[in-house]
């Protein structure tokens, strides 16, 4: 009896992993350790763009202004959730399971999003040194941003492409020979 308790023993248990000690860890299965140090740079990049952007105290055309406010703002914010997320372990507690799909578009949308951002605050700011000055960092930011989407390319290629063609391969195949329910085979 008691071999036969080791046999389903390891069978029914399940059998935990040990827990790592570590905060951060890059470079992971969704964050090469390039890409982390990019992300950082995004975040201060859009960081630093939206403070200059919030003390200027005068518009002479505040549409432009409110529209780079709010993409260096969400840029911020977005960017900075997704770094921890995609840094730390707490990806694994979110039910989100295409990690590379989410930070492939988040980096393309934003890139594109800042691109445009800083282009129409560029053209209708009052010339000022902080509208400037943010307009720079929002043209710094949006560079940093296309790096990152080079990088991801260059290291993972288009999620998309890679989805559809591993759902093809992992395409559920019927079974060969079928049970009875009393165990016979019959032929």
């Amino acid at each position: 009896m008691a071999t036969s308790e080791t046999v389903y023993n390891t069978t029914t248990t399940a059998t935990q992993e040990p827990k790592s000690k570590k905060w951060i860890l890059v470079p992971s299965e969704n964050l090469e350790k390039i890409r982390f140090v990019i992300k950082v740079v995004e975040v201060l990049l859009s960081f630093v763009a939206f403070v200059m952007e919030e003390v200027v105290s005068n518009c002479s055309e505040c549409g432009p202004l409110y529209f780079f406010e709010f993409v260096s703002c969400t840029a911020f914010l977005f960017t900075l959730l997704l770094l921890i997320l995609l840094a730390t372990t707490l990806h694994q507690r979110v039910g989100i399971n295409s990690w590379p799909t989410l930070d492939f578009g988040y980096t393309t949308t934003m890139a594109i999003l800042f691109l445009l951002a800083s282009i129409v605050f560029a053209a209708g700011n009052g010339n000022t040194s902080l509208e400037q000055g943010a307009v720079a960092f929002g043209f710094l930011a949006t560079v940093a941003f296309f790096i990152d989407f080079g990088l991801f390319m260059k290291y993972r290629g288009a999620p998309c492409r890679k989805r559809n063609n591993q759902q093809a391969d992992q395409t559920p195949r019927p079974e060969n020979e079928k049970l009875n329910a009393n165990g016979d085979s019959a032929n």
